[in-house]
């Protein structure tokens, strides 16, 4: 870089962000009015994935109880059933958990725990 302006050796530059802890990761996140694109929390997403997978086997037939299934699946009967839950979620949470637009606030371990059945109700995890 002949003829060209000097570099200078420090440069600082001041991000205000802050981590927080989502799904188990520490994700960075913007003051407001700045939103970074968000992926889809795969924790969620795949337990999503075998509740839905566990609802559909049970469903079919080809296990009968959930305790069958969870002895098959070489898991705890209560962690099975916390999970099976998660398919009781309002189809609008479900599919802002696939895109990645749900509430930082909406994790896998705050999911475990009892909500309301009623999706009004639900609606309240998205904001």
């Amino acid at each position: 870089m002949t003829g060209a302006t000097p570099i200078p050796e420090t440069v600082t530059i001041h991000v205000p962000f802050r981590l927080v802890k989502r799904g188990g990761r520490k994700e960075m996140q913007l003051p407001d009015g700045g939103r970074p694109d968000r992926k889809a929390d795969s924790t969620l997403v795949k337990a999503l994935a075998r509740a839905f997978r566990w609802k559909r086997l049970l469903e079919s037939g080809e296990f009968v109880t959930i305790a069958e299934l969870a002895e098959r699946e070489g898991i705890a009967f209560t962690y099975m059933a916390r999970v099976l839950r998660l398919t009781l979620l309002a189809p609008d949470i479900v599919e802002a958990i696939l895109d990645g637009k749900q509430s930082s606030d909406v994790t896998l371990k705050g999911l475990m725990e009892p909500f309301p059945l009623d999706w009004r109700s639900q609606m309240a995890l998205l904001s």
